[in-house]
Formats: C-alpha cells, structure tokens, sequence
C-alpha cells in the first residue's frame, strides 16, 4: 500500500515539471489538490459519517495548512527552477523531517534497526544529491515543501477520527481552492484545457490516490516507518526524470538506489517488544476486531476495518508492535516490567 502511495507521488515529480511548462506553480498547486479532491468524493460519501473530535480537527487544520498549501507551492515554485530528477531526489529529506518530527513530538519509537535505516536512506540521499552542478534557491524551496510535509505526515497518521480520504477531500476542496484563487490572481496566466485536465489527472493520481494510501499505511505502520517504504518514491522520480527530459545518468545515483534499498528492507523489518501498558480510555478512531485491542461488540456482526466510539479497558500485554496508533507510548520501563527484546 505505501509503495503504491510512492510510486504515485514519485510519478508526479517529473509530470508535474511538465505541466509547469504551460501552467504556472500556485495556480498548479490548486489544480493538483482540486484533482486529489475529485478522487475523494466517492470514497468520503461511501463511508460511515463520524463526528470527529476537537483534537483531530485542529490537527486536520493544520495539515491542510502545512501539507495542502504551503507545501505544493514551496515544491512547484522550487520545482521551476530546478531538474526534475534533482527535485526528486531533494524529496528524500521529508523521511528525514517526518521521521525527527515523529520521534521528538508524537511519541514514536526510533530504535538501532530503524535509526540504521535511516541512516542508509539519508547517506543515500547524499548520494543522489551530490551530483554535480548547484542546486541554489529552488533546492531550499524543495527543502521546505519536505519539511512542511513532515509536519503534515504526522499530524494525518495521529488524527485518528478522521479518515484518510476525509483528509484527502479537506486538502483538496480548501487548499486547492485557497491556491487556485490567489495564482490566479497574482500570476495572470492564459490556461488550455488540456493543461488542466493534465494537472487534474496527475493531481488525482499524485495526491489523491497516494494521500489515501499514504495515511491508511500510517495509521497502521507509524509515520516514520511508513515514510521510510515512501522513501522509494524519489528514486521513481529520477528514473522518470531521465526518461522525460534531458537529465543525464549519473554513477552515484545508481550506487544510492542500492543502499536505499538497504535503508528501506530495516526500516519496513524493525519492530520491538516489550511489557507496555494500554490505560482504559473512550475515543473514535478507525479500527478492526483482530488486532489484539479491540475486543468489543456490536448489535449486528462487523468486519474489517470501521470507525465508531468506543471503550477501551486497561490493558497490559507484551508484544511486537510498531509506533501506530495504539502504541505511542513512553519507552521508560512499565513498573514491574522490563524490556522482553527489542529488534529496532
């Protein structure tokens, strides 16, 4: 599911240079996100309406604000004046961001295993980087749209009383929106049809699609291991980025695939175990039945995945588990316990 959330993003790189050829990059940041908006529609009326909390608003707000606008208007303005294939690579640092945002403000845990794939994605990032010609004020504005998606990545995967696509259908409807007014205003430019159309497909597919997928793997996974599989996704945008436009091969970018890889086999494989404790708790959030923490009932027979309010009782258990939703805890020893193992 992340890989595909990648593969999508990592697409939209080099199409999205294209497009800038005919459409200017505020007034593209807009189409994009109108274009993720259009994906969402179908997907938001199909499922259940929740009453989200105030805490999930506040932190939806914020993502549209950081990850909806500000974000695709850093990356396309600096886009403009940057190499498709140099942007993408750029890209790698919002692991980096997403993954020091996760571990220092939203309780996630980042252990050897994961730190060590960390460590090999951002050498891998120099790497591809480090290739030759500067990169000047575009590549700082690329910087910025990846911390800005840091931030975004992990307000979504903690908001968990709102769904994905409802995320997705926020972002578009009011970021697209709010970005397509002001470019139009402040950039005067002529649009084709088929320009727009271009822009909306790739927003659809770019964003919208791999938004979806993106916050359903972080829920499950945790931001930053998720981030971590969506780090493959400047590597599809280079490889686009030479078969679209002129960018030459370079050594050093084929010698930094190979230790993505690495980075990215121990960050999907750590895990780690120990006696933690759950406290008794009400809240909404999306859920199953067989994930060893919810155990309720309903008046008619539920499956998969779905979202209501519901109590949790204390509970204190040992097992391998991920920084997700229901395990971002303190990692100071529970009282009478100890650490059972750790493989991160």
């Amino acid at each position: 599911m992340c890989a595909a959330s990648a593969a999508l993003f990592g697409a939209a790189t080099p199409a999205a240079k294209l497009i800038l050829a005919h459409v200017p990059p505020i007034t593209l940041a807009g189409l994009l996100y109108l274009g993720a908006a259009v994906v969402a529609v179908p997907v938001v009326l199909r499922q259940r309406r929740v009453r989200p909390s105030r805490r999930d608003l506040v932190k939806v707000a914020g993502a549209v604000v950081v990850g909806g606008a500000v974000a695709p208007v850093l990356l396309l303005t600096g886009l403009d004046r940057t190499p498709a294939s140099t942007a993408s690579l750029l890209l790698n640092l919002e692991l980096v961001a997403t993954a020091l945002l996760a571990w220092m403000f939203f309780g996630e845990h980042i252990g050897r295993r994961t730190a060590a794939g960390l460590a090999a994605l951002a050498t891998a990032g120099v790497l591809l980087a480090g290739r030759g010609g500067g990169v000047g004020f575009g590549a700082v504005l690329v910087v910025g749209a990846c911390v800005c998606w840091g931030l975004d990545n992990n307000l979504t995967a903690t908001a968990t009383g709102v769904t994905p696509a409802q995320i997705t259908l926020a972002k578009g409807v009011v970021a697209g929106t709010a970005n397509l007014l002001i470019g139009r205003a402040a950039e005067h430019s002529t649009l084709g049809v088929g320009s727009i159309g271009w822009a909306l497909v790739v927003g659809a597919a770019g964003y919208g699609v791999s938004i979806i997928l993106w916050v359903t793997s972080a829920r499950r996974l945790g931001a930053a291991r998720s981030q971590g599989v969506f780090a493959t996704a400047p590597f599809i945008g280079m490889t686009l980025g030479w078969i679209l436009t002129d960018d030459s091969i370079q050594t050093s970018q084929l010698a930094a695939l190979v230790v993505m890889m690495i980075g990215v086999a121990l960050v999907v494989t750590s895990s780690h175990s120990h006696e933690h404790r759950h406290p008794a708790e009400t809240h909404l959030h999306r859920h199953r039945h067989d994930d060893g923490h919810h155990h309720h009932t309903h008046p008619e027979p539920v499956s998969g995945w779905h979202v209501h309010e519901h109590q949790h009782v204390e509970l204190v258990h040992s097992h391998d588990h991920v920084p997700d939703e229901a395990h971002r805890h303190s990692h100071q020893p529970h009282s009478g316990s100890s650490k059972t193992g750790s493989t991160s």
